[in-house]
């Protein structure tokens, strides 16, 4: 019954617009980490590799929403360092931001050495699995991320299983698309590095409670997402005139 008034009550549907609309922000992270991760393997296997990430993200989302009083003992302070109460929570945060940060570094490394030559796809089944390893750990972060978020902005649990819900629909018909574009323009793919690094360092600060406005990091990735559109429709319409000049 009481979810059935949750249907015609006007703020439960105000907190799951907005924390759907949260929800799919907050997937971009994850959806680019994905795309990025997935890139260098062969197409066949980068998309089965998105559909265990996206799978994943979801359900780790799903658990924790299930096991918020667990959650809740997450945020306790472990220990305290210079008069700040470090919890699981943090630790997780700040190795999860240190993780992306070296990840795209060494990604960033990887395409620069390339020189312009052709990125290499890797084939191997070994490749797959161990992109696999790294997804079941960066979605672990960003779900804890996610779902601290929504703990803070809705109070019951069937609006944010609603929300959650949506919101990986959303991702699952975006990964293929947004994989197939990052992995066909490497301009894309060195800006979707630079946002990890940015996304990194964002969870390493939340880590020790120094908390950077989300809609500065999103808004600065907006813009320069706007940009590189831009250069990519300007580079297609010089290589259809260069087509179109050629006898």
């Amino acid at each position: 019954m009481h979810h059935l008034s949750l249907l015609t009550d006007p703020n439960a549907w105000a907190a799951l617009v907005t924390l759907t609309v949260l929800e799919i922000v907050l997937g971009i992270d994850n959806l680019v980490f994905i795309s990025v991760l997935t890139a260098r393997l062969e197409p066949r296997r980068a998309r089965r590799a998105r559909k265990i990430g996206l799978s994943l993200a979801f359900v780790f989302r799903v658990i924790m929403l299930f096991g918020l009083t667990w959650l809740m003992r997450l945020t306790a302070p472990l220990v305290t360092v210079l008069g700040m109460g470090i919890s699981w929570r943090d630790i997780i945060l700040i190795g999860g931001g240190l993780f992306l940060i070296a990840k795209a570094t060494h990604e960033i490394h990887g395409e620069v050495e390339a020189r312009g030559s052709e990125v290499t796809v890797v084939a191997t089944a070994q490749a797959f699995a161990w992109t696999v390893v790294q997804l079941v750990a960066i979605d672990l972060v960003f779900s804890l991320d996610s779902i601290i978020t929504a703990i803070g902005m809705a109070d019951d649990l069937a609006v944010m299983v609603a929300a959650v819900v949506i919101a990986m629909i959303v991702m699952y018909a975006a990964a293929n698309p947004v994989g197939a574009f990052i992995a066909e323009h490497p301009t894309t793919k060195m800006l979707a590095l630079a946002f990890l690094v940015l996304i990194g360092v964002a969870l390493v600060a939340d880590g020790f409670e120094f908390h950077i406005p989300r809609g500065y990091i999103y808004f600065g990735m907006a813009f320069a997402g706007a940009v590189e559109a831009l250069n990519v429709l300007r580079s297609r319409r010089r290589r259809r005139r260069a087509g179109a000049t050629k006898p």
